[in-house]
């Protein structure tokens, strides 16, 4: 019988020291794109790949991801006494009724393979996804993850998200050396974690999308401390390759990393493009902006 993917993992429990003095006591996964946190961003995705269990690996200071992801009581009556219904209507369905939100607390931050194997109680025998807030996804339907689960229907095992970067890029990414077995579609051969680029297999990296069997449970128990002296899921990854076969994803869509502050200005004015409320006059006001 076919399994289906029913769980994402969200490690949230990272410090955010990029983006320091703002995710002092916020999370980084909290900060807005235009009116909406990156990891709501992350869950609505999820949420369109018929996902309804979502779990999320906290730490110190995550609370607001708790509380957003809540009932809002006092805010909703508020809402309603003051005849907001389209703005009630937007909070009260942050979460669908349908979808259960999980939280675990991740004690130390060891790594994103020490936070998903955190998850392990929850996930149980059940292939599951991984997404990561920071790598914030765009094509324009159901997300990346959507055609990941429609791969993953077909084939069964393990998918990993990947894109082309350039090979001066590599020593920031899992990447990935596969052979095509259809249009953007390989069977993984081998996986490292941050390569310099001279010794990179190539420049097909690993973003933050993952389908993951539960054998990779067994790995993480094993797997030693990586690069960053850190529990890396790339290294479980490489160890699972030897007993059942992975996929690399070449996904459709825009990839923006909002990890790092550029990449989250130009989520940031791209998104703020396309917005119902915003869009014409934003526009406006970057086309007579003065560069000088």
């Amino acid at each position: 019988m076919k399994k289906a993917i029913r769980k994402a993992v969200f490690p949230v429990a990272g410090m955010g020291t990029r983006f320091l003095p703002a995710t002092k006591a916020s999370p980084k996964e909290m900060l807005p794109i235009v009116d909406k946190p990156l990891i709501q961003y992350a869950v609505e995705e999820a949420v369109a790949a018929g996902i309804d269990v979502m779990i999320f690996v906290t730490g110190r200071s995550k609370g607001s991801i708790t509380d957003h992801f809540d009932k809002a009581y006092e805010l909703e009556t508020e809402l309603a006494a003051r005849g907001k219904t389209e703005t009630l209507k937007i909070v009260q369905e942050i979460v669908p009724p349908h979808v259960t939100c999980v939280y675990i607390r991740q004690a130390e931050a060891l790594g994103l393979g020490h936070a998903v194997n955190c998850a392990k109680a929850v996930v149980g025998d059940e292939p599951f996804a991984v997404i990561l807030a920071d790598d914030m996804i765009d094509d324009n339907h159901n997300g990346c993850l959507s055609q990941m689960v429609h791969v993953f229907d077909e084939w069964q095992c393990s998918i990993l998200g990947v894109e082309q970067v350039d090979p001066s890029e590599t020593g920031s990414y899992g990447i990935v050396k596969a052979h095509s077995v259809e249009t953007n579609l390989g069977k993984v051969d081998q996986i490292v974690e941050k390569p310099k680029p001279a010794e990179a297999p190539s420049n097909l990296a690993v973003v933050g999308r993952y389908i993951l069997t539960p054998a990779i449970f067994d790995k993480l128990a094993y797997v030693p401390r990586g690069a960053g002296g850190e529990i890396q899921l790339t290294d479980a990854i490489a160890m699972l390759l030897h007993d059942e076969p992975v996929l690399a994803h070449e996904f459709h869509g825009r990839r923006y990393d909002c990890g790092s502050k550029l990449g989250y200005l130009i989520a940031s004015v791209e998104q703020g493009l396309k917005h119902h409320e915003v869009s014409e006059q934003f526009r406006d006001y970057l086309k007579g902006l003065s560069l000088d």
